[in-house]
């Protein structure tokens, strides 16, 4: 620690002799200047920029060049102080004057720009600015001279742990190496996961399975580069790795056991995003499937995530599993004296009349018995669009069997009890006493 320290006070001391001595000179004090004058002058041209980017970006009509001239506008205040102290620079460096610190400038702004631009392009995240400022960070320190003496001096904050030597180089090559690649690895893993689902020769199930393992692919291959390149030995997280197995079988049991069940459930297909199911009292489309529960969307626009357990374990009702066509049922009573015939054919004809309504099968209407008020009905269809819902559907028809039962005269009963009060005279002997 005492070496450390005696190479801190070092290169301190020598970095504030070099300023000292830099700012005692006119050259220096010339170029700095020059520098701020350089910025000032684009801070005032760079709102008048700013206003041609709306009427330009309308005019393109090719994706790629609208991205490119956004982010070239988005540097707009960078690239037009670079155009400026490269001008200077120049007509300082034709004079024969010394132009160090306007070299340095402009190698920094050069950098700037190119970094991110790039990361513009490829992706305006977090992660982007984030991999931008560390390969700045590096260039800049590669420019002026101190990326070797920073090296070496982190190289040099050591500590022991066991038999590895861990330095300060180690784990900031670690920081940055997985930021670059824990970036690339999510952006090569959605580029993946969009062109997987815009295949159409792939199945919804095969789909998310494919995309899913896709990701955590690149995801654990990430990993692995970055612990191989910041030098810890692999192979010394094996008794870790059967710990975290013990701790996972016991304490995430659920978590796993929803993971496994996804895994299933995509590999057998007997769920996949599309179908209309019925899970106890929730009914609704299957809208996405994740790792761990699934997306149930209902007629009422709720989502519920449904554990990827439950559709293992519990009975689930698949509407849409080998064919979408489905039959109604829906009860229907007619008074006592009507003609049954012609009122079947009254509510066949009514039902015929749904667009939704399949043909074939056609509408079939029974009778079922006899009720105490009533003869029992039973209207039975098809459709073919669950989805949809069912409700909407069974509303129509009624509503047709309603006015076609208007049109005819048929009366449809409700219960009736009748009560007679019978008055029974008694001979009413009054003992009197």
């Amino acid at each position: 620690m005492m070496m450390t320290e005696e190479k801190l006070l070092e290169l301190v001391a020598d970095l504030w002799l070099t300023v000292n001595a830099a700012v005692l000179q006119v050259e220096f004090l010339v170029q700095i200047v020059a520098v701020v004058f350089g910025y000032g002058l684009a801070r005032l041209i760079h709102p008048k920029i700013d206003a041609i980017l709306p009427t330009i970006l309308p005019r393109i009509s090719v994706g790629v060049i609208r991205r490119f001239v956004s982010a070239l506008f988005s540097v707009s205040l960078p690239i037009l102080w670079l155009l400026i102290q490269f001008t200077v620079f120049a007509i300082i460096r034709g004079a024969g004057h010394p132009s160090y610190i306007l070299s340095i400038t402009c190698s920094l702004l050069t950098a700037w720009v190119i970094i991110h631009i790039f990361t513009l392009l490829m992706q305006n995240s977090a992660w982007a600015r984030l991999v931008a400022l560390c390969v700045w960070a590096i260039t800049a320190l590669n420019i002026v001279g101190l990326l070797g003496p920073t090296l070496a001096f982190l190289d040099s904050l050591a500590f022991s742990f066991g038999d590895t030597e861990i330095s300060m180089l180690k784990v900031a090559k670690g920081i940055v190496a997985s930021i670059i690649v824990f970036w690339i690895s999510l952006g090569l893993s959605k580029f993946a996961e969009a062109r997987v689902y815009k295949s159409e020769a792939l199945t919804p199930s095969v789909q998310v399975l494919l995309a899913k393992l896709i990701r955590v692919g690149l995801i654990a291959a990430a990993i692995m580069i970055v612990l191989s390149n910041s030098g810890i030995n692999i192979t010394a997280f094996a008794v870790f790795g059967g710990a975290l197995g013990v701790g996972i079988g016991f304490g995430l049991q659920k978590v796993v056991s929803n993971l496994i069940s996804g895994i299933i459930l995509l590999l057998d297909r007997s769920i996949k995003p599309g179908d209309v199911i019925e899970v106890g009292q929730t009914y609704g489309r299957v809208h996405a499937m994740g790792a761990r529960y699934a997306s149930v969307i209902t007629r009422d626009s709720m989502e519920f995530l449904i554990p990827n357990e439950d559709l293992i374990t519990q009975q689930v009702v698949n509407w849409s599993y080998s064919s979408k066509n489905i039959r109604l049922k829906t009860p229907i009573s007619v008074a006592y004296g009507s003609n049954i015939p012609v009122v079947l054919g009254l509510v066949e004809q009514a039902a015929e009349k749904v667009d939704r309504i399949l043909q074939d099968p056609a509408p079939k209407c029974l009778m079922k018995g006899f009720g105490e008020s009533a003869i029992d009905l039973e209207l039975r269809f098809w459709i073919a669009d669950p989805e949809k819902g069912c409700g909407s559907v069974m509303s129509d028809v009624l509503l047709g069997v309603w006015q076609n039962f208007q049109d005819h005269n048929v009366n449809v009963p409700f219960p009736q009890r009748e009560i007679r009060v019978e008055m029974v005279e008694k001979d009413k002997k009054l003992n009197l006493e």
